[in-house]
């Protein structure tokens, strides 16, 4: 059988994640604790006890990676599989790409930080968000804020996740303004959501900017394939990550595309860390995701391996 790995990204936190999968397997133990001492974070805290600053960039970015990074291992322990290639949703193509031998782990943690903190630098002082669109296909999307973008807004398209179910970014006021637009050219829904960045898009320039030298300084030369988010085509070099981990951030993530375009040179999608890409593939692929999240689902999907 032929595997490919994928990593979700920011939205996917959860107070509790990962805590079944540190107290119980101790590479995922000792990855947390040497993070921890890395980035002067207290990763046991921050995922497992209430805060608030899961749901800042800054520590949400290194939580979800380190998170699908343990649940990885997790896995590794039982079973080394290897995946024919890896993915990730925006802030999952890190995940990726460590897994892929791209970054050091702890390295891989170390950027998405300081990724998340550009992020918000990029964002402060401008009130911007992002808004779900369900039920218009992706021309009539593009139309529209195309239109708006001729009119002076910032409303672009920022992730295309499946048919039907486009997300949008800008500034909040004109997002606003569309939910209407959309409403009326069809759109079962057009939802605002709870974001102070607008990811994938011209507003995150700076932050593109300023992330280079940090991944110039962590990325390695050569590793497996990982499907970029900014192409939907596969890369395996440092020279090539520069740029598109660059484009990443200021242009729409295609991973509907991504999925569409390597679905015929696998079997089956794994995925760490959370079960919303699993959600989102069925409406794209009838090839079947397995999520790695806890025991229970570790355990299901080497039970379903044993069956093969």
């Amino acid at each position: 059988m032929k595997f490919s790995f994928i990593f979700p990204g920011q939205g996917s936190q959860a107070i509790g994640m990962g805590k079944e999968i540190y107290e119980n397997f101790n590479d995922a133990k000792e990855l947390l604790h040497n993070a921890s001492d890395a980035l002067s974070v207290d990763f046991k805290k921050l995922l497992f006890e209430e805060n608030e600053l899961i749901n800042q960039s800054e520590f949400t970015q290194p939580a979800i990676v380190l998170n699908s990074l343990m649940c990885y291992l997790a896995l590794k322990s039982k079973l080394n599989l290897e995946p024919n290639f890896s993915l990730g949703h925006s802030l999952g193509e890190f995940s990726a790409l460590a897994v892929n031998s791209g970054f050091d782990f702890v390295d891989a943690l170390k950027v998405v930080n300081i990724r998340g903190k550009l992020m918000q630098e990029a964002c402060n002082g401008k009130d911007v968000s992002m808004m779900v669109v369900l039920g218009l296909n992706d021309q009539i999307v593009e139309e529209i804020c195309v239109g708006a973008q001729k009119d002076g807004l910032q409303i672009y398209a920022a992730n295309y996740n499946c048919d039907g179910q486009i997300v949008v970014a800008g500034v909040r006021e004109h997002l606003a303004k569309f939910e209407s637009v959309f409403k009326e050219a069809g759109a079962k829904r057009a939802m605002l959501l709870n974001m102070s960045v607008a990811s994938h898009c011209p507003i995150l320039s700076s932050a593109s900017i300023g992330l280079v030298s940090h991944l110039e300084a962590t990325l390695k030369d050569k590793f497996k394939s990982v499907i970029s988010n900014a192409t939907a085509k596969p890369y395996s070099s440092k020279n090539e990550a520069l740029n598109l981990l660059k484009d990443q951030l200021v242009k729409p993530v295609l991973y509907k595309q991504s999925i569409q375009n390597s679905q015929s040179e696998i079997d089956i999608f794994v995925e760490f860390g959370s079960s919303v890409l699993k959600g989102i593939n069925k409406k794209i692929t009838n090839k079947p995701t397995y999520s790695v999240t806890d025991i229970k689902s570790l355990d299901e999907f080497l039970v379903f391996l044993e069956g093969k």
